[in-house]
């Protein structure tokens, strides 16, 4: 589990092929890395993925072909820039909200504007997705948990401010940007509670 509080932005050193997916070397940058042990969970742009290897700068991580097919991490280069936060302890302070890193779908960013200090981001979720997300409620993005501000159709609004900008992936995106969602867990358990209502 994650918190969607974004604790460093690292950036891909190299990527091999190997069997049909992908092993990436991420170089954490400034994430400290000596409480992670070998199989520890880290969140890349918001996906879980697992320590498999230490090196000097980082670690090598596997990328199954589900993983590359249904997130954005399969379009990323050597030198993209990364999102990164390392998995919940119990000591951790909860700022965001609950985090999974299982990644509901892929959205894209359909208009960008400045608002005074901030900058105000639509973004375009698949519509399969669009119920489970809500004005006020929370919503995860590359890993980043936000708040919504407002929800028209399957395009959701948000307020960035200028620390999240600088400290996420957020000052780089632009329009046609594509993005990982992960929904609100809580909303997908009620749904599921309601169904069994229903029957």
């Amino acid at each position: 589990m994650f918190t969607g509080i974004i604790q460093a932005k690292g950036c891909i050193d190299k990527i091999e092929a190997v069997g049909g997916d992908k092993r990436l070397l991420i170089n954490v940058a400034n994430l400290p890395m000596a409480d992670v042990e070998l199989g520890a969970s880290i969140a890349i742009n918001g996906v879980c993925l697992t320590a498999v290897e230490f090196v000097e700068q980082g670690f090598w991580t596997d990328v199954s072909v589900e993983t590359l097919t249904h997130t954005t991490l399969g379009d990323l280069d050597v030198g993209s820039s990364i999102n990164l936060e390392k998995s919940l302890t119990p000591s951790s302070s909860l700022g965001g909200h609950w985090v999974s890193g299982h990644v509901d779908g892929v959205g894209e960013v359909v208009e960008r504007y400045e608002d005074a200090r901030s900058i105000r981001f639509a973004i375009k979720s698949p519509q399969e997705f669009a119920k489970y997300i809500a004005q006020k409620g929370s919503i995860c993005v590359d890993g980043t948990s936000l708040t919504v501000n407002a929800v028209d159709g399957a395009v959701f609004e948000l307020n960035i401010i200028p620390h999240t900008l600088q400290e996420t992936l957020f000052g780089t995106y632009q329009l046609g940007s594509k993005v990982n969602l992960e929904v609100d867990v809580i909303a997908r358990y009620l749904e599921r509670m309601a169904s069994f209502n229903e029957s």
